[in-house]
């Protein structure tokens, strides 16, 4: 009786952050399934890991542009309002993409404007949507809540391409744009009808102009070195991770025994690994260690995926390398999620979070422009120009792909290197005295 009380206490305690939470991740969905459809699609029509890769460099470009300007203004706006704006204006941005594809006008240029507005909307968003997660719980909820975010994407990650290639399969691209616009319906009416995010304490900082909460933001970071070093750590890691993220539409769907179907599967193997990971960040105590939990996760993940993609020749091999690359990851994103929000104070962390976006997310745009250019340019051309017994052929194989597979190998290496160098920053270690 005593475990179910303790239930019951903690679903009132949190039950305003889990409506919102389902949700965002319902829409997400719809979001998501519409994000691998456009995939999909656009390497039919091209062929090529870099126009691909494009897509997502347009999503990550205004995010990282904007990001520090973005979180000012969040830190002094009404966090519901940016919310119901923000995803007002993303769904216009899918109804357009609907009426160009009914008309059958759609080009790989309105795909790139289109994200390229998404990711400015993105950017707005994220920093206040962070703020409402942080005022509608206590701080006791804040380690779960990072597991429940994290469940939430790794279920998507596993529903996406199932559902994604069912409606695709059966109804067209039309009709998964329609389940998007019908997910993004219930999210709103949901946040304007049943969902109040309390008001921060009323201070100075409403009176600030947008470059003083800016600045203030960074002279937090100059200050806590800890918290500086720990994005430049993400920002290494997000920069392999996108190189990695460029290099698997072109090595599932190209090499023998890719298809759209093992684009699919490795996927949903990558959503369960991640489900299972976040399950268990969401059941476990705080540990002992945060910033041990933060680096060993990275660094096992880094250890495994990269060289099982790299080597393996058929899709069973990938799967096992997703699913381990990614079993650690929720821990990792989740003992991170409570280090920061334990140690910036609420009333600057959207500034301090926008700060965060452009410094650690910086590197993805370039990573997903670096990874289809290499795989394009550099990794396949070298490939094709092998022999049949030559090492690297025995190694990587041959055929379309095989770049793809060169390519991770290189980025294993720089995965690990990164994770042991920052596993030695005094500076993330100063964190757990603090």
């Amino acid at each position: 009786m005593r475990y179910l009380e303790n239930y019951k206490t903690t679903f009132c305690e949190m039950k305003a952050f889990l409506l919102l939470w389902a949700t965002q991740a319902f829409s997400g969905l719809g979001s998501a399934m519409t994000g691998y459809a456009l995939v999909i699609w656009s390497y039919t029509k091209g062929g090529s890991a870099l126009m691909t890769s494009l897509l997502m460099v347009c999503t990550y470009t205004p995010y990282v542009v904007c990001s520090i300007f973005a979180g000012a203004l969040s830190d002094r706006w009404d966090k519901k309002r940016i919310l119901l704006v923000c995803d007002s204006l993303a769904a216009a941005t899918t109804v357009i993409t609907l009426a160009l594809l009914q008309k059958d006008m759609l080009q790989m240029w309105h795909l790139y404007l289109i994200n390229a507005v998404n990711g400015l909307m993105n950017t707005v968003q994220q920093p206040a949507s962070e703020i409402a997660t942080t005022r509608l719980l206590p701080k006791k909820h804040y380690q779960r809540a990072g597991g429940l975010q994290y469940f939430s994407s790794s279920l998507n990650a596993i529903l996406t391409p199932v559902l994604a290639t069912a409606v695709l399969g059966l109804a067209g691209i039309r009709a998964v744009i329609a389940f998007d616009l019908l997910t993004f319906c219930a999210a709103f009416f949901a946040l304007v009808f049943f969902i109040k995010i309390p008001e921060g304490e009323a201070g100075h900082e409403q009176k600030e102009k947008v470059t003083e909460a800016m600045a203030q933001g960074i002279a937090y970071l100059k200050k806590e070195r800890g918290i500086l070093h720990l994005m430049l750590f993400l920002a290494a890691i997000n920069f392999i991770s996108s190189v990695y993220e460029a290099g698997v539409p072109a090595m599932t769907l190209s090499r023998n025994g890719g298809s759209q179907r093992a684009l699919g599967l490795f996927n949903m193997v990558v959503g369960c690994s991640s489900l299972a990971g976040s399950v268990l960040a969401s059941l476990m105590k705080a540990p002992k260690s945060r910033v041990r939990v933060i680096c060993d996760s990275m660094l096992f993940s880094m250890s495994f995926e990269n060289f099982l993609l790299a080597f393996g020749r058929t899709p069973l091999v990938w799967y096992i390398g997703g699913f381990l690359g990614w079993i650690t990851v929720p821990l990792m994103s989740a003992n991170l999620d409570a280090l920061m929000r334990l140690h910036i104070p609420e009333q600057i962390q959207g500034r301090v979070y926008a700060v965060r976006n452009s410094v650690q997310f910086f590197t993805i745009p370039a990573g997903y422009f670096l990874g289809g250019f290499l795989v394009d340019k550099v990794f396949e051309p070298v490939m094709a120009a092998q022999d049949a017994g030559s090492v690297l052929v025995r190694m990587f194989g041959g055929g379309k792909g095989s770049g793809a597979a060169f390519c991770f190998f290189v980025i294993a290496f720089a995965g690990v290197f990164v994770c042991l160098y920052f596993r030695h920053d005094r500076h993330i270690w100063g964190l757990e005295r603090t």
